[in-house]
């Protein structure tokens, strides 16, 4: 004799799926990357939306395209190429993420973006839930995603009183997302579910009086929709302080880049120096000045502040003009001399377009 089946702690909301897919047909956004099918292009607005908002991103989805229309002109384009177009959309590891995984398509795949799972979440810059988009948009294919947007609207659809990225939690909320997923029209639900979380399940104040689905949500229910999910507490953002110099030589300045290993890789910087806590700024700006090889009379021009997802950094900001025949400093591939009418089309990090910015450079 068999057991009877057992008993579901949280049952599934009924007809969750067609709801939401019929609010969708009414309100769903009209988006560039809803225009194609093309599992290139999906990819890539999947990539550009890990932590950037659609209205940020639209622009730079379509520049991105523009330069580099398909996979082999992607994976053929020097890096270079390829954080230039990304400048300004921030987390450069995924633009460096994208070229790796265009080459791996290319020489791996036949130019062609997998279609299963466990190739996909083998490629850089892609995890679970991004592969599951994929799959999901481009292949039509069930498959689970939990981007925050899912995350917030499940932590409220089943009351979850746990912190959502908790490994309790997490069990749960990837086991609800599997099952919600309709084996019909995943391509739609995936964007619809996604849509709800964007315009009406919002992180405060969220517009449950138009939610298509809040007869479904338990928070909404109890009356919880503003403490659900529930919150962690976010440690303060330590706090790094350096010295950047503006040195210029016959109407150029010098700039370096970055290694392309490591966080803001491949981007383009002023000299600078962590500032030393037991020195003024002007002695640090000194033995930078030293480092270099070069002389100068040093002007203090100000201060900027900047705040990376993992730190604030404050530059204190000094400019020197240096002698045109003086110092050890020589163009190579990680530092240039550049002209002052082009440095401000260089893909510089954000606390550095703040130093532009102090000498009033576009």
């Amino acid at each position: 004799m068999t057991n009877p089946p057992e008993k579901r702690a949280t049952p599934l909301p009924y007809g969750f799926a067609a709801m939401l897919l019929r609010w969708y047909g009414r309100e769903g956004r009209d988006l560039p990357w809803r225009k194609t099918r093309d599992p290139y292009r999906i990819w890539i607005s999947e990539i550009m939306l890990q932590q950037t908002g659609v209205g940020t991103v639209i622009p730079y989805y379509e520049k991105f395209l523009a330069r580099f229309p398909d996979l082999y002109a992607l994976a053929d384009a020097p890096l270079d190429d390829v954080i230039e177009k990304w400048a300004g959309l921030g987390y450069y590891s995924r633009a460096r993420n994208l070229h790796a995984a265009a080459i791996t398509i290319r020489n791996r795949f036949g130019g062609r973006l997998p279609s299963d799972l466990e190739n996909l979440m083998s490629l850089p810059g892609i995890g679970r839930s991004s592969a599951g988009a994929i799959l999901a948009i481009a292949f039509n294919r069930k498959a689970p995603i939990l981007d925050g947007n899912v995350r917030r609207i499940l932590c409220r659809i089943f009351a979850v009183s746990e912190e959502p990225r908790s490994p309790a939690a997490e069990k749960k909320l990837w086991q609800w997302a599997g099952e919600l997923t309709p084996e019909e029209r995943p391509h739609d639900y995936s964007q619809a579910i996604m849509d709800l979380g964007a315009t009406l399940c919002t992180p405060s104040n969220p517009a449950c009086d138009r939610c298509p689905v809040a007869n479904c949500c338990l928070a909404h229910k109890l009356g919880k929709t503003e403490e659900l999910p529930v919150r962690s507490r976010r440690k303060p953002l330590p706090q790094r302080r350096e010295v950047a110099l503006v040195l210029v030589r016959q109407g150029r300045y010098l700039v370096r880049q970055r290694p392309y290993r490591g966080m803001l890789g491949g981007l383009w910087e002023f000299p600078s120096l962590e500032l030393d806590q037991d020195r003024e700024p002007g002695e640090t700006a000194e033995k930078l000045l030293t480092r270099l090889g070069v002389e100068g009379i040093l002007h203090a021009r100000g201060k900027t502040r900047h705040v990376y997802s993992h730190f604030r950094l404050e530059s204190e900001v000094f400019s020197a003009e240096v002698d045109s025949q003086a110092g050890m400093i020589h163009e190579n591939s990680q530092s240039s001399w550049v002209p002052v009418a082009e440095v401000g089309s260089l893909p510089m990090h954000g606390a550095h377009k703040k130093v532009l910015q102090l000498f009033k450079i576009k």
